[in-house]
This record gives structure tokens, C-alpha cells and sequence, in this order.
């Protein structure tokens, strides 16, 4: 899990006391059914309108959003916490005199609603005295009234509670079983209701639905109190609860007998696998430091991408628009004007917002653009960033790449991190395949701790279980594992990638950006992929 994850929503243990205030106020879990009709919303949505065009708006959208989030949190054999929050409110945002402006309420009346459009404008026509470039907008045809929902089969808030903690509690059973000292897990479930507006003639309306199940399996050895973790290997998803159904087999079994998911989730049968694999890991030598080929499980590559790719092509980070938050990037305008080499042939990396079970998966973004796919590295040169309306005329584009996105409504939309993930092979290869041509390497399965650079050049990655490869054979497991890199010449040593029957997708539920900091829920795709001649570091304090 990465310090970005809320500090791997390290504040779930203050429970209650944190979480309401973070994510709007405590609710009975009852209401997290309940929904606002759409002829209110647009009635409101009008409203905000019509008053933002009478106090000399030249555009307006309106976003009226009800997000809703439950929590189940458990340790061994007790519920930690069970926490429902709403948070429901419109925020308006304007351009008037070639500014924008943006302001929010939380009362649900038409009466407000006019109010925030005025102040917004208000605000939009103070910017403007101090702008010295008016906002280019790209064109976004209105697209009449639509709807988009997240394709799930269970909602998960209609679960009740008492099924939620009896699935965890028989994790932690069944984790403790297999010789775990400690586990902890959790259930955690978002909804955003979506309704968006503008004056280019949209009325959108969208239910979103995640489901993320963090994991984390202690084993310690009582002699010597050292300790072993391995987190579960599972993905948070843009799905229903039907992610967690056992008997979906969508299984994913490693040469050596290690078993990922796709779009289903044995929580069990991770958490028994946890536990043994934490004690293995316990027994396991130092990794020796040097050169070593790398075969990155998805389980693990999703991190990089989204650290070494996703977050160096947002546009707003290469011009120096978003600079305090993590920094810029390596990546500039000359670079992709320039077909800059950024990783080997192989290598296509592409933006998706329309990937079903993604995190990132919507029919519309915040500023009412259609979703799609496009291309950010075409065999292996650097071809696109992320853009959104008002930077699409910078790249000399005449609409957003339809990647806006805000986390309430209170906050103004910006530029965010849309899906990314690497094109699997083009020919069919497994992992055992792949591996059988490696002489001496590290598979690397699970994601772990990272640092890299303020622009996103030099970096470093761990992971949750490591096993060295030797003359195309996996010989045992290997700890203290943390591979560095350099971007381009990571991605330049790319010389293999699985065909897509292996494409399996990561995530963050919490990426965040932007000051003040916001966070977005973005998956990154891969199959796995081996990387030549990658210098490893053992990251253990003693190797004695």
C-alpha cells in the first residue's frame, strides 16, 4: 500500500473520530440507499444556470454530487469499526470575463444554489483583473440528458453489515489458522452519485461504484522478534460486490504456485496464502546486491506505471502548473514534439477511462466530456499527455481528452490521472515462458513501499514477495528486494510483455494531487513483463 493511499488509510484506526470528518458526516447505513431524484437535480441544476448566465457567465457547469462511503474494519477476532459517511452538496463553476470562478453549497435549494452561481461569477470577474491570458475552452457538444452506471451486479450497500463482518472475521480465522500472529482487514465501499450540467446543453447523470478489501498478514518468530507482512494481492476495482464471490475462478497461478486475481477476489483463500507466505518469508536469505533481469507481476508493475508514466504525462505537471504537490516532471512539450524515445518498441502505454472493472471507469468526465482511449507512448516513443478543455489547445487539440475530475463537490474539477496501463504482448507468451530465459533474475510479486523523484526520473520500488530465478528456474524465495531505476531506461529495458490473457489490473483508491490536495481512484493495467539488466539493493539493516 503507498504513502499516497492516505498513508494507507493509516487513520482507519482512529475510526469514526477521523473518518466522518474526512468524508462528509455519519450516516445509518439505511441511507446509503437512498438517492436524489433526477427531476430535482436538474431542477436544480437549472437554477444554477440561469442565474450564472444572468450575472454575465460566458459558461457554467454545475455538479451535484452525493458521495457516499462505508468502512468495515476488523483485527483477528474483532470488529475494529464500522463506519457509514454521506457528504452531499452542488458546486458551481463559471467563466466571466475570459476567468474562472467557482463556488459551492451544501443547502439543496434553488434559492443557494443561485446564490453560489452569483458568487462563483463574482469571483470569476475579480480573476479576471489580474489573468492575462482569457481561458481557451475546447469544444464539448452538449449531449442532452444521459445516464452512465458503474456495470455492477450487487451493490455492495445493500450487503448487510453482519455478512461484511462475518466475511472479514473469517479471513482473519482462517489467515490465523495458517500460522498468522496478526491480521488485520477491511471492507471498503464508495458510491458517487454524479449529476452534471452545463450551458453547452449536458444533463448528465452517473452512479459510480469501487470496492476495495485492504489486507495485511503479520508472522513473527517468537525466538528472534523479527517479523515478516505480506498485504493481499487483490485490486481495489470499479465494481459491485460480485467482486468478492468466491466461486467467479478468475485466477491468476504463478510457475511457482502463487495464485493473483483478476475480476474476482478469493479473500480467504489470499489471506491462508498470506500467512504462509509471511512465515516462508521469515526463513528466507538476503537478497545479494547487483544486476538482476526483472519479471514484474502486474501486482507490482501497476505501482511504476502509475508513478514513472501516469503521473509524468499529466500536462499540468509538465508546464509547472502542478508543482508543490510531488513536483513536475522530466517530460516536456519539446520531448513529445520530439517523438522522445521512452521506452523500447515493445512498450505502448495508453490512457483509458472506458476499462470495465477499472477504478477510473466513467461514461463522462467532470466537465461532461465522453470518455475514451488514447495513446500516451506508441511503440516506445512519447506521442501524448492528459489533457482537459481549458489545456487542449496548448497540444493544438480541439477537445479534452476527457480526464477531468474532482472528488466532491465542493472542490473544483482539475486534471487527473486517467487509467493508464501497458498493451500486452502482441504475441502469445506466458509467464513460465518468459521465464524460462531468464538466467538471473527476480520475480517480483505484490507491490510494496517507493520513493521517487520531484520529477519523476529516478526512483525506487519494493514489492511483497520476491523470488530469484536462476538458468529459467524459480529457486526459492529471496527478501530485502527494492529495484531501482531511471524512467527511460527502465522502460527501454522492456524486452518482453505477456500476451493479454494475462492482463490483470492495479490501483490506488486514494492518488492524490493538487493543493488544496484532492484525491481520484485510477487503475493501471499490465501483463507480466521482464525488464533486462535492472540494479537491485538489499534493503535489510544487517546482513548478518
Amino acid at each position: 500500500m503507498q504513502r499516497r493511499d492516505f498513508l494507507a488509510l493509516g487513520g482507519l484506526g482512529l475510526g469514526g473520530l477521523v473518518l466522518p470528518s474526512v468524508f462528509g458526516r455519519a450516516i445509518a447505513a439505511e441511507e446509503l440507499l437512498t438517492t436524489i431524484d433526477v427531476v430535482t437535480k436538474k431542477r436544480l441544476a437549472d437554477a444554477a444556470l440561469q442565474a450564472a448566465t444572468g450575472a454575465g457567465a460566458s459558461y457554467c457547469d454545475v455538479r451535484i454530487g452525493r458521495y457516499l462511503r462505508q468502512f468495515v474494519m476488523t483485527r483477528e477476532d474483532k470488529v475494529q469499526n464500522v463506519v457509514n459517511t454521506e457528504s452531499t452538496g452542488v458546486g458551481v463553476r463559471v467563466i466571466v470575463d475570459g476567468a474562472w470562478g467557482f463556488a459551492a453549497t451544501n443547502t439543496l435549494s434553488d434559492d443557494s444554489v443561485a446564490a453560489a452561481a452569483r458568487q462563483a461569477a463574482a469571483i470569476a470577474r475579480a480573476n479576471a483583473k489580474i489573468q492575462t491570458e482569457p481561458v481557451q475552452l475546447a469544444a464539448a457538444p452538449g449531449v442532452g440528458e444521459v445516464s452512465w452506471r458503474t456495470p455492477i451486479r450487487k451493490n455492495g450497500m445493500e450487503v448487510p453489515i453482519k455478512e461484511k463482518v462475518d466475511l472479514l472475521l473469517g479471513v482473519n480465522a482462517a489467515a490465523m489458522g495458517a500460522g498468522a500472529s496478526f491480521v488485520n482487514s477491511t471492507l471498503f465501499l464508495v458510491n458517487e452519485q454524479k449529476y452534471f450540467a452545463s450551458t453547452d446543453g449536458s444533463y448528465i447523470d452517473q452512479d459510480v461504484h469501487r470496492i476495495w478489501t485492504p489486507m495485511t498478514v503479520t508472522a513473527i518468530d517468537q525466538d528472534s522478534g523479527k517479523f515478516r507482512t505480506r498485504a493481499g494481492l487483490s485490486a481495489p476495482m470499479g465494481m459491485g460486490y460480485e467482486y468478492l464471490d468466491r466461486d467467479a475462478g478468475q485466477k491468476f497461478v504463478s510457475p511457482n504456485g502463487v495464485v493473483n486475481y483478476g475480476l474476482s477476489y478469493d479473500m480467504r483463500e489470499d489471506a491462508i496464502a498470506a500467512a504462509r507466505q509471511a512465515q516462508e518469508k521469515l526463513r528466507a536469505p538476503s537478497v545479494t546486491p547487483g544486476r538482476y533481469d526483472l519479471v514484474l507481476d502486474p501486482s507490482n508493475l501497476w505501482l511504476t506505471i502509475h508513478e514513472n508514466v501516469g503521473h509524468p504525462l499529466e500536462l499540468d505537471r509538465v508546464l509547472g502548473y502542478e508543482a508543490n504537490y510531488a513536483g513536475t516532471s522530466f517530460a516536456n512539450l519539446d520531448r513529445r514534439n520530439e517523438r522522445f524515445q521512452y521506452g523500447s518498441d515493445i512498450v505502448t502505454l495508453f490512457a483509458d477511462k472506458t476499462q470495465t472493472g477499472s477504478l477510473g471507469a466513467v461514461g463522462y468526465d467532470d466537465e461532461g466530456v465522453a470518455t475514451k482511449r488514447w495513446d500516451l507512448v506508441s511503440d516506445g516513443r512519447l506521442v501524448d499527455f492528459q489533457t482537459i478543455r481549458d489545456q487542449a489547445h496548448i497540444l493544438g487539440k480541439t477537445e479534452s481528452d476527457g480526464c477531468c475530475y474532482a472528488d466532491s463537490w465542493s472542490s473544483v474539477q482539475f486534471q487527473r490521472m486517467p487509467n493508464v496501463s501497458l498493451a500486452p504482448g502482441r504475441t502469445p507468451l506466458s509467464v513460465a515462458d518468459m521465464i524460462k530465459d531468464v538466467e538471473n533474475g527476480i520475480y517480483i510479486i505484490g507491490d510494496g513501499s517507493f520513493s521517487i523523484d520531484q520529477q519523476r526520473y529516478n526512483a525506487q520500488f519494493g514489492g511483497q514477495l520476491f523470488y530469484e530465478i536462476k538458468n529459467g528456474e524459480i529457486t526459492g524465495m529471496v527478501e530485502d528486494v527494492a529495484y531501482q531505476i531511471r524512467t527511460p531506461e527502465f522502460w527501454g529495458g522492456c524486452v518482453a510483455i505477456c500476451d493479454e490473457s494475462d492482463y490483470r489490473l492495479g490501483g490506488s483508491f486514494f492518488d492524490g494531487k493538487g493543493q488544496p490536495s484532492q484525491v481520484s481512484a485510477v487503475s493501471h493495467g499490465s501483463s507480466t513483463t521482464r525488464f533486462n539488466d535492472i540494479n537491485i539493493i538489499n534493503t535489510a539493516r544487517s546482513l548478518g
